[in-house]
């Protein structure tokens, strides 16, 4: 009688390990990622920071990942949370119209830059319009609504992000703004902030919810993504300026997510090309990883994927 009843509570410990997901199913050794992409980051003409988590295991992997680099449009990510946490408070609506009006014009590039004086848009449609497509015109607006550089970056503050920060527009940092650009981060933090949204502690679980879902959509996928196939879901926000080119990424693969950031600076190669050398090292990392994380896939590019292929933004 004891044999058996021992037996059932193995039984059920095992059911409720299974049902809660803490299964430790075998993982590649994460060791091997350093000797394969530190050659890359070593011969990079430029600096480059790489920061990886496995988030099954909570295995990390750093390449100077606590250093500053500019975040270029990744600074998107962090006011979108900014902003998502005065909706959560009730201060903004999220499906809201709001009216633009032509002194928020910065980019005719932009589509929110064509707008009309006095058009009428959704709030959550300039949230989309800022992560997916990297909208420069709706990204400020939404800085703005926010509270600004400094709402947001005491936001940060306050959650623990002691390097990420806001730099444009935002009173006392224009020494940082010279430095950095529009914002500046670690790609150990810009991860974490994504991981976040990842696991709904950003802000709300509703609201992280939202945000990933937004974060899903994105325009931009010449990079990072062009080395996971497209029926795999992501998570991304990608950043650049002629000498600076980033990713934040989440893969949702088969065997199991995994995280990472790949930011570079002072790049020798400036050219607006889909082979710049900043590109070209975020699409080596990418694939890299998809290959250590699915070693028994067999994708690859398809021939010709260049055609449509742009020049970011």
């Amino acid at each position: 009688m004891r044999t058996r009843t021992l037996a059932a509570l193995v039984f059920l410990l095992l059911a409720a390990l299974h049902s809660s997901g803490c299964q430790s199913p075998e993982r590649p050794d994460l060791a091997e990622l350093t000797a394969e992409i530190s050659p890359l980051v070593k011969a990079f003409d430029g600096r480059a920071g790489v920061y990886i988590k496995d988030l099954v295991t909570g295995g990390e992997v750093g390449i100077n990942a606590d250093t500053l680099y500019p975040t270029a449009s990744m600074i998107k990510v962090p006011i979108m949370v900014a902003l998502f946490d005065r909706i959560d408070a009730g201060e903004f609506d999220y499906q809201q119209s709001l009216t633009y009006v032509d002194s928020l014009f910065y980019s005719d590039a932009d589509l929110t830059g064509e707008l009309r004086d006095s058009a009428t848009v959704l709030l959550s449609e300039m949230v989309f319009l800022s992560i997916s497509k990297s909208d420069n015109t709706a990204s400020l607006w939404l800085q703005e609504l926010a509270g600004g550089g400094t709402t947001i970056n005491a936001w940060l503050a306050r959650q623990g992000f002691e390097q990420t920060r806001v730099n444009s527009r935002t009173p006392g940092r224009r020494g940082d703004w010279e430095v950095f650009g529009w914002g500046q981060t670690t790609p150990r933090e810009m991860a974490r902030l994504m991981e976040w949204v990842h696991e709904g502690r950003a802000v709300s679980p509703a609201a992280s919810h939202e945000m990933l879902r937004v974060l899903q959509r994105p325009w931009w996928d010449d990079e990072a993504l062009s080395e996971v196939p497209p029926h795999v879901e992501v998570a991304s926000k990608s950043g650049a300026v002629s000498a600076s080119k980033s990713e934040v990424v989440l893969v949702h693969a088969p065997s199991g997510p995994y995280l990472f950031c790949v930011i570079t600076a002072d790049q020798a190669d400036t050219r607006w090309t889909n082979n710049n050398a900043g590109y070209e090292l975020i699409r080596g990392v990418s694939r890299i990883l998809w290959d250590h994380f699915e070693p028994s896939s067999a994708w690859s590019l398809p021939e010709g994927w260049e055609r449509y292929a742009g020049s970011d933004e």
